[in-house]
């Protein structure tokens, strides 16, 4: 009955941190998925406690391990089956910038602050954001500055809010 425990409060455990950190936004996460981080985080937890010999903490920990392995899979594999779930965990990209206007809308429900857009823009060597054609905050967290050669060249934008 204990691995029946393990093996389900490793997938509450999965599921409720997932669905948290995608809650956060891009912003917080960087260039891993949602699903990789949750996966990295649980399973250096669950494997913990082999290192630290606890009881029955061999099974425990190989079952939980292979909870999160398995679910992680599964997560993969759904994503890649199914366009919505994967942009329910992945998000879409989100036009932040459109002929030197500011999104506000998109920018304050990403957390992104007109100092955020200025800095980034001068990383990219961008001085004044007003004359950016169109910018995009990607899945990754990263915002692509697109000039007027990348617009002349068709970039495909579906599925971007706007």
């Amino acid at each position: 009955m204990n691995y029946l425990y393990t093996i389900l409060y490793s997938a509450i455990i999965y599921i409720f941190v997932i669905i948290g950190l995608r809650l956060l936004g891009k912003k917080e996460l960087g260039q891993l998925s949602v699903a990789d981080l949750v996966f990295i985080m649980l399973i250096s937890e669950v494997v913990g406690d082999v290192m630290r010999a606890s009881d029955d903490s061999l099974g425990s920990g190989l079952l939980g391990a292979a909870t999160l392995i398995l679910l992680n899979k599964g997560i993969e594999l759904w994503k890649f089956k199914s366009k919505k779930f994967n942009q329910f965990m992945e998000g879409n990209p989100v036009i932040l910038i459109r002929h030197g206007k500011l999104n506000k809308k998109e920018m304050e429900k990403n957390k992104i602050t007109v100092q955020d857009i200025e800095q980034m823009g001068r990383e990219n060597g961008i001085s004044d954001v007003s004359t950016v054609p169109l910018a995009i905050l990607e899945v990754d967290g990263k915002v692509s500055f697109l000039n007027e050669d990348n617009l002349k060249t068709k970039i495909p934008i579906d599925g971007l809010k706007t």
